[in-house]
């Protein structure tokens, strides 16, 4: 079980013993030392208690297990929020957190919902679709896009894009770099328009790229860069998770048809199913510290830059915290104690509530319409160091 576990590669996620594996490194050794030199840290309290002390556990010499800042250096000027520490990453973050606050994001839901029916409106009964395709991956595609001001006509190339980013650091292929460059180039182009706009009678737009384009830190506007990278964590952080919820949860709901049931017939309780989704799913399988200083996590020394891999679906699966059935799917389960889905304490994601809110909507229409729907073949998964996401999965829709 021990020989390989190289988190680096593309496709460990999708090891057959892959749970059982987590479960074995919480038991026995909760900070496990890999041969890149990096800490596996498997259990929640530890997850947590490092997430919240960003003082000693820094973003900025990597977010990720692939992470280009690693060999670039940080890069405050224009790199990911993902990278940034207090108290310049509250900074940022303050520039749109009421954007996504409970109620904030709550004035979509119609928007979301009129989305959502128009997608399941043109699905085929009766016969196989790709529900990733078809449902899974549009929806956040539309949400985010239009959040930002980009109109319905860029959505076809936006999965593509977002895809791309999201592995061209595990596979950096010509095909890949190509399609990243393309999606650089167009919210490059589509930032500059806004900033143009900046001082004119109507101003840059009252979206969130407006709102970036008039945002000041420290007494000044944002430049281009920072604006351009924002736009771009907001995009493919918005697709992605959310399209592995989605997909993810549609999975499980499918695997235990009593639940699904109980769910169409009150679906009052959908929001603690989604609550269950996200830990079971978890669309972020990990996240990255470094160590500043020599410390200790669960009695274990950790020298000053030891790079901290926080396996976040370990932790929601930790039965020290969600008891004897943490391994088994309950769309009834209590959403309290919280996941780690989202991650915890300053980092925690900026979209979560957008993120509950669409798979909320998404899953009340799903099982209004089609309460039976059916898998027609094994999901397909791909391989990343970030996601345990479903690339495909058939399904059958019937009323």
């Amino acid at each position: 079980m021990l020989d390989d576990l190289d988190v680096t590669r593309p496709g460990f996620f999708l090891r057959p013993d892959y749970y059982e594996l987590l479960a074995w490194l919480r038991t026995e050794s909760p900070v496990h030392a890999v041969a890149d030199g990096s800490l596996l840290v498997s259990r929640y309290g530890d997850i947590r208690e490092i997430s919240r002390r960003p003082e000693l556990f820094s973003s900025r010499h990597g977010a990720m297990t692939n992470d280009p800042v690693r060999a670039g250096g940080p890069n405050d000027e224009a790199g990911s929020i993902l990278h940034l520490d207090p108290p310049r990453h509250a900074a940022y973050r303050r520039l749109l957190n009421r954007e996504f606050t409970p109620r904030a994001v709550g004035r979509l839901e119609p928007t979301i919902r009129e989305r959502t029916r128009a997608v399941l409106d043109r699905l085929p009964r009766d016969e196989p679709i790709d529900l990733v395709a078809e449902m899974a991956s549009p929806i956040p595609v539309m949400v985010i896009a239009e959040l930002l001001g980009i109109g319905d006509g860029d959505l076809a190339d936006f999965r593509r894009w977002s895809d791309a980013v999201i592995s061209v650091s595990d596979f950096p292929t010509d095909e890949s770099l190509r399609l990243s460059g393309e999606l650089f180039r167009f919210l490059g182009d589509h930032v500059k328009r806004r900033i143009a706009r900046r001082d004119s009678p109507d101003g840059p737009g009252e979206d969130l790229l407006g709102l970036l384009v008039r945002a000041e830190i420290d007494g000044a506007p944002l430049t281009a860069a920072q604006i351009h990278m924002f736009c771009l964590t907001l995009l493919v952080a918005g697709n992605e998770t959310t399209r592995s919820l989605l997909a993810g949860g549609a999975q499980a709901l499918a695997e235990h048809p009593d639940q699904r049931a109980r769910l169409a017939a009150e679906p009052a309780a959908v929001p603690d199913a989604i609550e269950e989704c996200l830990r079971w799913v978890t669309p972020i399988q990990a996240f990255c510290r470094t160590a500043l200083a020599d410390t200790e996590i669960a009695g274990v020394p950790v020298p000053a830059g030891s790079y901290l891999v926080l396996l976040y679906a370990s932790g929601n699966r930790d039965e020290r915290v969600f008891g004897p059935t943490a391994d088994r799917f309950d769309a009834a389960r209590p959403a309290t104690p919280a996941h780690v889905a989202f991650g915890f304490g300053e980092h925690l994601c900026l979209g979560s509530a957008l993120a509950r809110l669409e798979g909320r909507v998404v899953l009340e229409e799903l099982l209004a319409r089609f309460p039976t729907y059916a898998l027609a073949g094994e999901p397909v998964l791909g391989p990343s160091t970030l996601t345990r996401s479903i690339e495909r999965m058939p399904v059958v829709l019937a009323p």
